[in-house]
């Protein structure tokens, strides 16, 4: 198969991983080879609740006895999708009451800077320093780094950067802005958290000049960081909320919420104003939904914050000089890029999955299921330790 993959399967990059899947549950995956790999990674935190969980396969199983695709999106009442609409409401500031629901994490950031430019009549945007939103046209107009898009270019126009957390660069936010986009926690630049209130500050000077602010948690949300959205622990609400990844439960999703005024200028003038075939698809709405009835009515959220604790116990290494993020994204640093490539590779070959961040090369990414039990943290970490001590020996 390995051939056949190469051959007919559309790359992302010359080095893949290469790992032939047989099947996977819990927090591991196992390979035609017969071999367990625990998963530090749940696809790039989009399993929350870790491989094959009960109560997603169940409400899968149940939905597909009852119908699946029926109408392109907002025509026909499907109930998993009002429902997980309705449930995700009753838990959000009152502000952020109407969701649409979509396929993709960056589908979903480009209903968001439309919706922008539809509520404000503005087309200047602003996005960070290192920032990743996606890669279609408009998510990769507003990506914070020009290596990655120069060649696809030209791309949005009207669009600046300002660097995550540095306050006095806020003044760029002006009467001509319709929106500063910001990750609640800059994921591809390092697991990068807002520090002395910056996305208070980022919200008063939205409000002093009638900018939209728009939150990306298509990493933190659903859980991740001891809260159902990352923005919650910080004190703060966007006027659009973007979301995806982890909210499907494995499956592909996203959505992005705000005020019903707000988001019902999409249905008018022109009509159809975003329009998804298979947005709110009735078998991705039944995995949401469970995945945010398992997060709510159990204390996975709140366990987040004490697995962090153990994950920064037992990582204490001379080769990790930090230990970034917040809840279960976490990135430990190591020295420099080649060493982090290293261990993460010797880790894949010891059986631990682990990844990297796009746009900081000496981080190892760290966002397991939420669902990991504390042995296999321990189990997880002994193999990560092994590798740096390896990695270390090797450079003496």
């Amino acid at each position: 198969m390995k051939e056949d993959f190469f051959k007919y399967q559309a790359q992302t990059s010359l080095y893949p991983l290469e790992v032939e899947i047989s099947h996977a549950k819990g927090s591991y995956i196992y390979s035609t080879d017969g071999k367990k790999h625990l998963d530090f990674v749940a696809g790039v935190s989009a399993c929350t609740l870790g491989h094959q969980h009960p109560r997603v396969v169940n409400a899968i199983k149940e939905q597909l006895d009852k119908y699946m695709h029926v109408m392109v999106y907002g025509e026909y009442i499907q109930k998993p999708a009002v429902d997980f609409c309705k449930l995700l409401a009753q838990h959000l500031p009152p502000t952020l009451n109407k969701t649409y629901l979509v396929n993709s994490g960056t589908e979903a950031v480009e209903g968001a800077l439309k919706l922008a430019k539809r509520v404000t009549g503005r087309t200047h945007i602003i996005s960070c320093v290192n920032a990743y939103h996606g890669n279609t046209q408009g998510s990769m107009s507003i990506l914070g780094n020009e290596d990655r898009k120069r060649a696809f270019r030209p791309l949005l126009p009207n669009v600046d950067f300002v660097t995550f957390n540095n306050e006095e660069e806020l003044q760029q936010i002006t009467t001509k802005t319709a929106a500063i986009v910001l990750e609640t926690i800059q994921g591809s630049a390092g697991f990068v958290t807002p520090e002395n209130d910056y996305l208070l500050k980022v919200r008063k000077r939205c409000d002093e000049v009638g900018a939209l602010l728009i939150l990306d948690e298509i990493q933190p949300g659903f859980g991740r960081t001891g809260k159902l959205f990352g923005f919650q622990n910080y004190n703060v609400v966007p006027d659009i909320l973007v979301m995806g990844k982890g909210m499907g439960g494995g499956m592909p999703v996203g959505a992005f919420t705000a005020n019903e005024k707000m988001m019902d200028l999409l249905a008018h003038d022109p009509k159809c104003g975003h329009i998804t075939t298979f947005g709110g698809h009735p078998i991705i709405a039944a995995a949401s939904l469970a995945t945010l009835q398992e997060l709510l009515e159990t204390d996975l959220m709140e366990q987040t914050l004490v697995k962090e604790q153990l994950f920064r116990s037992l990582l204490k290494h001379p080769l990790i000089t930090e230990i970034y993020g917040k809840g279960l994204m976490l990135a430990p640093m190591t020295p420099s890029a080649e060493i982090t490539n290293d261990v993460i590779l010797k880790c894949k070959n010891k059986g631990l999955v682990l990844f990297w961040l796009m746009f900081e090369g000496k981080a190892i990414r760290i966002t397991p299921p939420l669902t990991i039990s504390e042995e296999e943290i321990k189990e997880g970490c002994a193999i990560l330790i092994e590798a740096l001590n390896e990695v270390q020996a090797e450079l003496c």
